[in-house]
């Protein structure tokens, strides 16, 4: 049965143009031609930024130097006045190139990241007060984007319980001495099925600029690879959505799976992309016959590795990559080059990290500086504390160790040439050696 509002409308068109049905089915058979009519590519970066305004909250894809929109930011570097920007991005390039630029321009005055890393520009303007910091878990960063851009105002996740996220004792702001002058605020907290989750709020954009492979002039895009990274999620969220794309393309040549669709993204402008892409860390293959897997992996998981998931949104690494073949859209999670084994697939990182918080994740594996004898990851920032009790095996160049997080740790098995002598005289936390201790793989 028709709905009131549409009787009520029908009525209401037939009142106005009487015996005059041409223009009743005109009205209702207009859709075709006004899809024609829609074109959102634009001429160049400068037009399609024009209508910036300063003191803006601008979204930023890329995760490292990947799928960063460059073009896009080089153009506001020529524009001084477009300041007191309050930028979102995992992290902020580096020194020269990505956001970086506008850091040392001094048009950033907040960045809400997950990431500080190599920028040293970064680093230096936040100890010293010239920037504001919101530091934020990578996961939770991509989910508030997302969860922006689907009208979902907050939401409860887990990370970052019992950090100082959680208790609001992280520096937003430090003064000229590198004290601080203005501390985060404490998250809401509820225990839902046993376990505690913090109160995290959206992020609302006001533009988006975002790296595309693929763009028509309906506005649907497509993005390759590792480039999806935090730009899908980015794209859907803004009130403008601005897309630099490597090729515009007519519409229906772009797979209906392959992106953001049009609809979703509320206004969006596509100039086209600059040619020159980077990489931060090239890391390439020792040995054309290497083989795939990773004995340190082997080793890590205790048994042999099925399939991966890495943080820059891929599952399945293939082979080192050859010199000379590198993909500057193919990174993994420490920015380094790359290659994909066949059946491998590629996704944005809300939904690589929705993987790992929804405990469809098995393992783990970190880099890191300093663990406990109890499993606590040290974080370098606050001294004295860390991620309590969350690592469970320690690999190190001499032994690898298991750890229990009430009983410490157990020596499992020892390098080649090493004793347990020297292990003990260079490992400052006690521990126990296993009965059946092996030599490492």
């Amino acid at each position: 049965m028709p709905s009131t509002a549409m009787c009520m409308r029908t009525l209401r068109a037939y009142a106005k143009y009487g015996q005059n049905h041409a223009a009743l089915f005109a009205r209702s058979f207009s859709a075709t031609a006004r899809r024609r009519d829609i074109n959102k590519v634009y001429p160049s970066a400068a037009e399609a930024i024009k209508d910036m305004k300063p003191n803006s909250t601008l979204l930023c894809g890329g995760f490292g130097l990947c799928g960063v929109p460059d073009t896009l930011i080089d153009e506001v570097l020529k524009k001084p006045e477009l300041k007191g920007i309050t930028a979102v991005s995992n992290n902020a390039g580096t020194d020269n190139s990505g956001l970086g630029k506008l850091l040392r321009t001094k048009q950033i005055k907040k960045m809400i990241a997950s990431y500080i890393g190599e920028n040293k520009t970064f680093e230096s303007m936040y100890l010293t007060g010239e920037v504001e910091l919101e530091l934020t878990p990578q996961g939770t960063l991509a989910e508030r984007c997302a969860a922006g851009g689907k009208g979902i105002p907050a939401f409860y996740t887990p990370a970052a319980f019992g950090t100082v996220v959680q208790t609001g004792e992280l520096p937003l702001r430090n003064k000229p001495d590198g004290t601080p002058d203005q501390f985060s605020y404490p998250k809401d907290v509820k225990v839902f099925n046993g376990k505690s989750y913090l109160l995290e709020h959206s992020i609302a954009g006001d533009y988006a600029f975002v790296k595309a492979y693929k763009a028509d002039r309906l506005g649907n895009c497509q993005f390759r690879l590792a480039a999806n990274n935090f730009n899908g999620a980015m794209g859907r969220n803004a009130k403008m959505t601005i897309v630099e794309a490597e090729h515009i393309v007519e519409p229906g040549e772009i797979p209906a799976r392959g992106g953001p669709p049009a609809r979703h993204l509320r206004q969006a402008r596509y100039p086209r992309a600059q040619p020159e892409k980077n990489i931060e860390k090239y890391t390439w293959s020792k040995d054309p016959a290497e083989a795939a897997e990773d004995p340190k992996c082997r080793r890590g998981a205790g048994h042999g590795r099925h399939q991966g998931q890495a943080r820059a949104h891929r599952q399945a690494r293939g082979q080192g990559v050859q010199e000379r073949h590198e993909d500057a859209d193919l990174i993994n999670a420490g920015k380094e080059t790359v290659t994909l084994k066949p059946g491998a697939s590629v996704f944005g990182s809300e939904e690589s990290f929705g993987m790992i918080r929804s405990g469809r994740i098995n393992l783990t594996i970190l880099g890191a500086m300093q663990v406990s004898a109890v499993g606590d990851l040290a974080q370098l920032d606050v001294a004295g504390q860390g991620q309590g009790t969350c690592v469970s095996r320690i690999l190190t160049e001499l032994g690898v160790f298991d750890v229990d997080f009430a009983k410490g740790l157990t020596l499992i098995e020892i390098a080649d040439g090493v004793t347990v002598d020297e292990i003990k005289a260079k490992t400052e936390a006690p521990f126990k050696v296993a009965d059946d201790l092996k030599p490492m793989l």
